[in-house]
């Protein structure tokens, strides 16, 4: 279509930024006698208003001429949201921001994004609106970045006011640069060798969440958490938010929920500060930079609620980079059943013809995590427990990666699972059991604190082939690896039909798999 239809009342410039992103006109600032308000005037206002068609692209970006002597630079939004029918998708437009350093995909210039969460922000060196970075508002072209999540028929019409306020920090403002921030260690005391009960996708008042770090803090607490991961939407402000909030019994790692238009990602145990860009999608081909970027940090790579049914949560990147894949996302929910089928039938895939897992290859282990927003989301529902060296980054993260993990509903939940066989050998989860192809192994399951009336399933390579109630004591079953090259566990409800339509009842635990025969 026209440019000029695309952006009605603002004509389109040079690119910026990420290849194909239209640019609106320069919003700028003269300080001179002639400028609005006059050249000692303390704040400045400029407006912009226009509208994006239905299939607009993803970001328009809105330059603003920043001039010297900036004190703070504070962007308002609005946009129309008009009625459409019934089954057709409305206005829906993000906001954010990059500074002089420029709008390049994964560059330096990042300052701070809301998404749909705000309708103004602000930033200057002293401080900043939750979901944006501090720092000093330097002369140069700024971009203002709008995201039309979803445009209606009709199309989206908007306006931004930026405002420029100049001088000196309000009295009572702490001065004289940005705050040095303050990042959670990266260890805490621990138990040694153990299992560490942990919630690693969960959203602030730095994203689109209603809790308070310090909320979330005392609510893991409460759930019985050893550690969580801060992830908020296309951001890392809140990495330097956790201050007072850790301690020998809670340990916090910094990460980012990177929030594409197709699909999410958790990138989970970043190194404090560091940024993941989002704007791409899968038929862009950057992606796996963007992957590797995540583990040079000291990251994970985690796909997040693969078949969630919002707009642009959908996975479309494929699993080659990643890590773990988050299977069981809040309340377990349809979407969650199709990621534990996805998930196993990779496993599946992986020990076909006796290669992959089954002969020591890579396979994809898999997550459970809260994605708490507000009230009454619960945090630590639910949660991945991983067998760890100690309480720390990398121990976890090994123990993530080698899927020595289950997912639990709460830290009530308690559970064993191994595999014994041949002469007095055993494996746990995320292990191999090493025996020949016709040895008798037995599979036992310990669980308790589930509710009243659960089973428990052993699912292999073929399918479930054992079930039973859940009772005190040790579940067991046996069978040999020519016939099963692997074996899981899963604890769950009662079917809301009593089983009639063959659709199984919500999990209440699952585990990683056991291997079964020789590499």
């Amino acid at each position: 279509m026209p440019r000029r239809d695309l952006l009605r009342t603002a004509t389109a410039t040079a690119v910026a930024g990420a290849a194909g992103v239209p640019t609106l006109d320069t919003v700028t600032f003269a300080r001179d006698a002639g400028d609005a308000g006059g050249a000692d005037a303390p704040a400045v206002t400029r407006t912009v208003s226009g509208r994006l068609p239905a299939g607009a692209p993803d970001y328009v970006y809105l330059p603003v001429e920043v001039p010297p002597g900036v004190r703070e630079i504070a962007v308002a939004y609005t946009y129309d949201r008009p009625s459409v029918p019934a089954g057709t998708q409305g206005n829906a437009c993000d906001i954010g921001i990059f500074d002089e350093r420029g709008t390049e995909l994964g560059g330096a210039g990042f300052r701070g994004w809301s998404g749909g969460a705000r309708t103004e922000f602000a930033i200057s060196a002293e401080r900043a609106t939750p979901g944006y970075l501090p720092g000093p508002v330097r002369p140069g072209t700024w971009h203002v970045v709008l995201g039309p999540y979803t445009v209606a028929p009709q199309g989206l019409a908007y306006e931004v006011k930026v405002t420029l306020r100049y001088g000196t920090a309000p009295s009572g403002t702490p001065s004289g640069g940005p705050p040095r921030p303050v990042y959670p260690p990266q260890r805490a005391r621990g138990r040694g060798r153990a299992w560490y009960r942990g919630d690693n996708h969960l959203h602030s008042v730095h994203s689109d969440g209603k809790r308070t770090p310090a909320g979330i803090a005392a609510a893991a607490r409460a759930a019985g958490l050893d550690w969580i991961t801060t992830t908020e939407h296309n951001t890392t402000s809140a990495h330097a938010a956790w201050e007072g909030l850790w301690g020998d019994d809670l340990l916090i790692l910094t990460g980012e929920e990177v929030t594409t238009r197709n699909g999410h990602l958790v990138a989970l145990g970043t190194d404090p500060g560091v940024f993941i860009d989002w704007r791409y999608r899968a038929r862009d081909g950057v992606f796996g930079r963007f992957a590797r970027r995540i583990r040079r940090a000291g990251g994970l790579v985690v796909p997040a609620h693969p078949y969630g049914p919002c707009v642009g949560c959908n996975w479309k990147f494929g699993f080659e980079e990643a890590d773990a894949v988050e299977v069981w996302n809040g309340p377990f929910t349809p979407d969650d059943e199709m990621a534990v089928a996805a998930w196993d039938a990779m496993l599946v895939a992986s020990v076909r013809g006796g290669g992959g897992a089954g002969s020591g290859g890579r396979w994809l282990p898999a997550m459970g995590n809260s994605d708490a927003h507000r009230e009454p989301q619960v945090v630590g529902l639910p949660q991945t427990v991983v067998l760890a060296d100690d309480l720390s980054r990398e121990a976890l993260q090994a123990g993530i990666r080698a899927g020595r993990s289950w997912i639990a509903e709460s830290s009530a939940v308690k559970l064993s699972f191994e595999v014994t066989g041949g002469r007095g050998k055993h494996a746990g989860i995320g292990g191999r059991l090493e025996v020949a192809r016709d040895t008798p192994v037995t599979a036992r399951l310990e669980v308790s604190g589930v509710p009243d009336g659960c089973t428990a399933t052993f699912v292999t390579d073929q399918g479930p082939l054992f079930t039973a109630p859940v009772r005190a004591g040790t579940i067991a079953w046996r069978t040999t690896p020519s016939y099963a090259a692997y074996v899981r566990a899963e604890v769950r409800r009662p079917a809301a039909d009593g089983g009639a339509s063959g659709v199984p009842g919500p999990m209440v635990a699952m585990t990683n798999p056991v291997f079964l025969g020789a590499r």
